[in-house]
């Protein structure tokens, strides 16, 4: 049994909250720390009326070290789960050393002014957390994440090498809204306006934004969706960590509705991180824009469908050419039922809970810094099937 802090009071950490609440084996004391200290107590209380059971909160600033710090060393947790904006991830790990604490994040750091999706910022912190004996697990979400643990378990038991992966990413779901996002719309609109990049042949190709397009039939029903290529934070990891990769991809649906409104905003600057004078202050217009659309959080009850994730593999395994589909389909409907959100916050709360949960129990542990796909994938596979998120495999 362990104390767990919880670092952020977005959609993810409500789902986060909600599942550990439901594990008093492994998580016997819970704090949920933000920002805006109303958010964490209305987490809290629904956390209450759904389980049963009181988490405590406190209001926190993670950009300032010191007072992490010292939160951390008033609560005493074994482990920090880290779902609070990327941009702090680098301040949250260095108050994890300070403290030593383990650490734990959905995504990767980012700095606040540029779009850059890269690991070299956390993997610079190897040494200090392997020194001192600590882990620090990345990425612990669905994609970065699952998809990680997907395509360990298929080198593991699947392949004998796996030359090509295609991850992809749909969410068939509709919240009836002109335009809005699923989750923190300035993540989400920078994630989406970047360059697109993929790797093949030992080395990186660049595309332009959502510039490449593909079909593809999901399974149950979803059916046929236009996925586009994007650069995604787990391929920079994949390709070191997964034997014989020669090409990996990943893709994203996108409603044509949603990509007319992108087109329109970018076109009129909305979806700039570079700040303007207006009124005499400087504003930074996706920032404001964040501020004008729906908040994901609301979303949860208007919406319905499914998501479907998962990892199309190609390789060789005793000889022979084999290709595999890993995935999982998630309903809005019922992850709102279950914990208040809706399946995008579900499907990354739940990893983040699993990851914290292998950890605590001693089931995943180094020294060190580690992404997803370095550990064993077989216990948390496992517990994807018993927390909400079952998987199948087919093959293609």
């Amino acid at each position: 049994m362990s104390r767990v802090l919880i670092i952020g009071a977005g959609g993810v950490g409500h789902v986060v909250a909600h599942k550990c609440a439901q594990v008093l084996e492994v998580f016997s004391e819970i704090m949920l720390a933000s920002r805006t200290a109303s958010k964490c107590e209305a987490i809290a209380a629904s956390v209450l009326a759904k389980t049963g059971r009181t988490i405590r909160t406190a209001a926190l600033n993670a950009d300032n070290v010191a007072e992490t710090v010292a939160l951390i060393k008033s609560f005493g947790p074994r482990l920090v789960i880290n779902v609070a904006l990327p941009y702090q991830d680098l301040a949250i790990m260095d108050a994890c050393l300070e403290t030593g604490v383990d650490y734990l994040d959905t995504a990767n750091y980012e700095p606040l002014d540029e779009a850059r999706f890269e690991y070299k910022w956390q993997w610079a912190y190897q040494d200090r957390f392997r020194e001192k004996g600590l882990m620090a697990l990345l990425g612990s979400g669905f994609d970065p994440g699952v998809t990680n643990v997907y395509c360990a378990y298929a080198q593991k038991h699947l392949f004998d090498e796996i030359h090509e992966l295609d991850i992809i990413d749909c969410n068939a779901g509709d919240h009836g809204q002109p335009f809005a996002t699923n989750f923190n719309p300035e993540i989400n609109i920078r994630e989406i306006t970047q360059r697109g990049r993929y790797w093949e042949r030992g080395e990186w190709v660049e595309t332009d934004p959502l510039s490449w397009g593909m079909t593809y039939d999901f399974p149950e029903g979803i059916g046929p969706r236009k996925c586009y290529l994007m650069y995604h934070e787990e391929l920079e990891s994949l390709v070191q960590n997964i034997r014989g990769l020669k090409r990996a991809r990943f893709w994203m649906t996108f409603s044509d509705n949603y990509l007319t409104h992108l087109r329109v905003l970018e076109n009129v600057g909305m979806t700039s991180i570079e700040p303007v004078d207006f009124q005499g202050r400087k504003i930074v217009p996706l920032q404001f824009l964040k501020a004008v659309l729906p908040e994901p959080g609301s979303l949860g009850p208007l919406t319905k469908g499914r998501t479907c994730i998962g990892c199309v593999t190609k390789g060789v395994k005793d000889g022979r050419g084999r290709k595999t589909y890993i995935y999982n389909i998630c309903s809005h409907e019922e992850a709102y039922r279950e914990v208040g959100s809706q399946a995008i916050s579900y499907t990354t709360g739940v990893p983040a809970m699993i990851g914290a949960m292998l950890m605590l129990t001693g089931a995943w542990r180094g020294a060190g810094v580690f992404n997803m796909e370095q550990l064993d994938p077989d216990p948390f596979m496992e517990q994807l099937n018993i927390h909400g998120l079952p998987w199948i495999v087919t093959e293609l």
